[in-house]
């Protein structure tokens, strides 16, 4: 599979998945033609720079859809679940899995990490330091309690 770094944060986590910030409709017709047949967004269709309705852009395309919307300022252990449900039931299928930065996607396969699943945990922090270091709300959701009374911080921005 070959990668389209023209989209947002675009990582390469397997040889079958992929992660990113938000698609275009065209950039996930792009996304389509690389195999993959089920996109993951777990940003919220509220959220600024979402699609107006992606699920049927996506499904016109010919994949499947799988929504898991994570309100930013709270993540939960919840969503954590269904998102290892939705890539663990997957788990052999090319898939893309997005939100609107590529905060929420670094922050969950991190954690998918430190639970020894999916990347090394090594690998994993590396790629989420590579687009934010969480601190807040994020801090307890990945475990990092030394970031707690942190901000959000972004590269390129804070760092």
């Amino acid at each position: 599979m070959r990668d389209l770094p023209h989209i947002l944060n675009w990582r390469r986590i397997t040889d079958r998945i992929t992660t990113s910030g938000q698609p275009s409709e065209e950039q996930l017709a792009e996304i389509s033609t690389l195999g993959v047949t089920h996109i993951i967004n777990l940003g919220p269709h509220h959220n600024k720079g979402a699609l107006e309705d992606e699920a049927a852009t996506v499904t016109a395309l010919g994949m499947e859809y799988v929504y898991i919307p994570v309100e930013f300022d709270n993540p939960t252990d919840e969503d954590f679940s269904t998102f290892c449900d939705a890539v663990e039931r997957l788990d052999q299928t090319p898939i893309h899995v997005h939100c609107i930065y590529n905060a929420r996607v670094s922050a969950f396969f991190y954690r998918y990490a430190r639970t020894g699943r999916g990347l090394g945990e090594s690998e994993a922090l590396t790629l989420m330091d590579g687009i934010w270091r969480p601190g807040s709300d994020w801090a307890d959701f990945i475990d990092d309690p030394g970031a707690k009374d942190q901000p959000n911080r972004y590269a390129g921005e804070d760092y």
